[in-house]
C-alpha cells in the first residue's frame, strides 16, 4: 500500500486547510485512516482516525476543530481544518491500518504562523 498526501502549507492563525490522502495497491474493505502529527522536538501524536465504517476519534486538542473524512471509492481520506492555531504547526502524515499492518505516507507541512 502506498499513501500520497497533500494539502500542506502556510496559513495564517484562525485560517483552514485541508489535508488530502490517497492509498493505492491492495487495499482491503476493513481498514483504518487516520492522520497523525509531529511538531519540531515532539513525538508523533494521533489527530484523528477514521474506520471503513465512517467512526471516528479525534485528539482532544483538536476536537471541534478539524474533521476527519473519508472517500471509500477513492481510497482516500480527507482532513478538514479549521480555526488553526500557531500549536498546530508540525508535518502531519496520514496512516492506513488493514491486517495488522501500518503503511505511513510521506509527511506534509502544515505551518500556523502571521
Amino acid at each position: 500500500v502506498q499513501l500520497q498526501a497533500s494539502g500542506g502549507g502556510l496559513v495564517q492563525p484562525g485560517g483552514s486547510l485541508r489535508l488530502s490522502c490517497a492509498a493505492s495497491g491492495v487495499i482491503r474493505s476493513v481498514n483504518v485512516m487516520g492522520w497523525y502529527r509531529q511538531a519540531p522536538g515532539n513525538q508523533r501524536e494521533l489527530v484523528a482516525t477514521i474506520l471503513f465504517n465512517g467512526l471516528v476519534t479525534y485528539a482532544d486538542s483538536v476536537k471541534g476543530r478539524f474533521t476527519i473524512s473519508r472517500d471509500n471509492a477513492k481510497n482516500t481520506v480527507y482532513l478538514q481544518m479549521n480555526s488553526l492555531k500557531a500549536a498546530d504547526t508540525a508535518v502531519y502524515y496520514c496512516k492506513h491500518s488493514q491486517l495488522g499492518n501500518d503503511y505511513w505516507g510521506e509527511g506534509t507541512l502544515v505551518t500556523v504562523s502571521s
